[in-house]
């Protein structure tokens, strides 16, 4: 991805000052310049996790990776093929699905209270 679609991409969609974690993409060295946060974990080193002493964190792209592996098994075990159309979609409600899965009926409760 070039340098400016991503800076793009990042200022709209990423809250200012937040702390971001990325792989070692040349393109995410703007991050720092942009007043983010910025750990960088360099995969190529067989570097999966960096502690940061000034910081005081750890960054990580565990995470966001792992969500993508699960998206993707969800998608193929579910769908023959979906369509670019309703990708948000399919996002969206993976999203929701993720992020309530600790609660007990979370999804079922929040179906009721919307009635």
């Amino acid at each position: 991805m070039k340098k400016e679609t991503l800076r793009g991409v990042v200022l709209d969609n990423v809250e200012p000052g937040a702390t971001v974690s990325t792989d070692e993409l040349y393109s995410y060295g703007l991050l720092t310049g942009d007043g983010f946060k910025h750990g960088r974990v360099k995969h190529g080193a067989k570097e999966y996790a960096v502690y940061d002493y000034r910081e005081n964190k750890t960054f990580h792209v565990n995470t966001v990776e792992g969500f993508w592996k699960l998206f993707k098994a969800s998608v193929r075990s579910t769908h023959v093929q979906i369509s670019g159309k309703h990708m948000q979609r399919y996002l969206d409600e993976f999203t929701f699905r993720a992020s309530n899965r600790n609660r007990v009926n979370g999804m079922f409760d929040l179906l009721v209270g919307a009635l």
